[in-house]
């Protein structure tokens, strides 16, 4: 079980679900799923954003938010959202936490939102533009997660290829 819980709730664009997928995957994230989702999960557009990590995920799919909710009662959870008040970097998270996000079109309920308000989090934009792409928000959010831990379980350094090799 991991301790970095990605939750997508009502996803509509399978591009944008692939690439979390795949973020997920090279993480070690757990997707968590909240349906109706746009998209059906044999999606072709879907499966080619993420196909070859597809195996590597812990994924769990939920009928309802409110399923969702009732399942994982208790946990930690951050809201990001434009509406949120405190910015996502500001934020200490906890070992275990689950990171929710809303449907590219409308984001996460308002109710929801005004039931959690201190756990609002938004990323930092130009106020003339509505907001950054599901997938790169999802990819700053666990990663800055990942780097308060110091990344702790990660490959941190590269090689290049011939430096493996001896050629340099």
């Amino acid at each position: 079980m991991s301790n970095i819980n990605i939750v997508l709730v009502e996803p509509e664009i399978p591009q944008n679900t692939g690439n979390i997928a795949r973020t997920c995957a090279v993480t070690g994230a757990a997707l968590h799923l909240v349906e109706p989702m746009g998209f059906r999960i044999d999606d072709a557009k879907l499966k080619r954003a993420g196909l070859d990590y597809w195996h590597e995920l812990d994924i769990t799919y939920y009928p309802s938010l409110g399923e969702f909710m009732r399942a994982n009662a208790g946990e930690k959870m951050y809201f990001f959202t434009t509406k949120g008040k405190n910015c996502y970097s500001d934020v200490a998270y906890p070992e275990r936490v689950f990171i929710l996000f809303g449907k590219e079109t409308k984001g996460l309920p308002e109710d929801l939102l005004a039931a959690h308000p201190d756990e609002c989090v938004r990323l930092p934009m130009r106020p003339a533009l509505r907001s950054l792409n599901l997938s790169n928000t999802v990819a700053v959010a666990t990663y800055e997660i990942l780097r308060q831990r110091g990344f702790a379980g990660l490959e941190t350094a590269g090689h290049l290829t011939g430096e493996r090799a001896g050629l340099w």
